[in-house]
């Protein structure tokens, strides 16, 4: 991370030593300060509303909730925002998980603490960081997919991309409305929206899309 940078982060994480192990390691980096901490989901998405970061350092395991929930939340509402995702876990599908919602990174809690640094360099540059700890497989994996979301990212917001998600799942138009905090006048909005940029006009097909591109995963 270069001093020029003023770079400022929230830290979500249910355990409070590593709250406070990862800001001691974050305030030694140039140019990075840490605005703010929370221990559950919720509170990170608080957190973060209120504080607008730049960087969400967010673990995967929250009391409350799963974090990439939250990070995919966080992000329909702050597009700007980079989440760096912490994880006990390298198997594909927390990676890919993490990737589908949007993450900028995803970083072992084992790694050595050199590789905090390299994150954030390749998170400033605007890249994706995986953590070496993750396998070759899985990475080509996450790339791949990563691939896939750069693709659906340039066509359409972060909020139609999540709408994209819960129509892929399944979800009415009022449990989205529901869960998103948002009007289903607003929902059929975005969903005409998406839909005529995708150039897809029935449900079926933007499921069929969704699956392509990875942001949901087809029924065995």
């Amino acid at each position: 991370m270069t001093a020029a940078l003023r770079v400022r982060v929230v830290i979500a994480d249910d355990h409070t030593l590593v709250r406070a192990g990862f800001r001691g390691l974050l305030e030694k980096l140039p140019g990075v300060e840490v605005v703010g901490e929370a221990g559950t989901a919720g509170e990170a998405l608080d957190c973060i509303r209120k504080l607008t970061p730049d960087v969400a350092v967010m673990d995967i395991s929250m009391p409350d909730g799963s974090g990439l929930q939250a990070a995919a939340r966080a992000l329909a509402e702050l597009p700007q925002l980079k989440v760096l995702i912490l994880s006990m876990y390298r198997e594909e599908e927390y990676v890919l998980e993490a990737l589908r919602v949007g993450a900028a990174g995803y970083l072992l809690k084992g790694a050595a603490t050199a590789e905090l640094g390299l994150a954030f360099d390749a998170i400033a540059r605007g890249e994706l960081y995986l953590s070496p700890g993750v396998s070759r497989p899985v990475a080509r994996s996450a790339l791949a997919a990563a691939g896939a979301n750069d693709q659906v990212s340039a066509r359409l917001t972060p909020r139609q991309v999540e709408i994209l998600r819960l129509i892929a799942e399944g979800r009415s138009t009022k449990e989205i409305a529901y869960d998103l905090k948002l009007s289903v006048k607003t929902v059929e909005t975005h969903r005409a929206q998406l839909m005529m940029r995708l150039g897809i006009h029935d449900v079926a097909n933007l499921v069929r899309y969704a699956i392509r591109v990875g942001l949901v995963r087809a029924d065995p």
